[in-house]
């Protein structure tokens, strides 16, 4: 008897092909602040450990963030070495 076919995953997300790296890392910045402002919301309605761990996560979500934004800072051509 024949094993039945398995089924491919199907794809939830993709990212079309030429989107380019300043508008992947903005996005990347802006999904994360959303994540970490959600996290702190829900941190505020626990208590004890549960709440320290929610801000535990946020504060990841944050330091995430703010390495994105340096690469996108970096990215940006600083006012020397743009043409005139």
């Amino acid at each position: 008897m024949p094993k039945p076919a398995q089924n491919a995953p199907s794809v939830i997300l993709t990212l079309i092909d030429g989107i380019s790296t300043e508008d992947l890392l903005v996005n990347l910045t802006e999904n994360l602040a959303s994540a970490h402002a959600l996290t702190c919301d829900f941190a505020f309605d626990l208590e004890g450990t549960q709440r320290e761990g929610a801000l535990g996560i946020a504060q990841l979500l944050e330091v995430g963030r703010l390495l994105a934004e340096r690469l996108l800072d970096d990215r940006a051509p600083s006012p020397a070495t743009e043409p005139a």
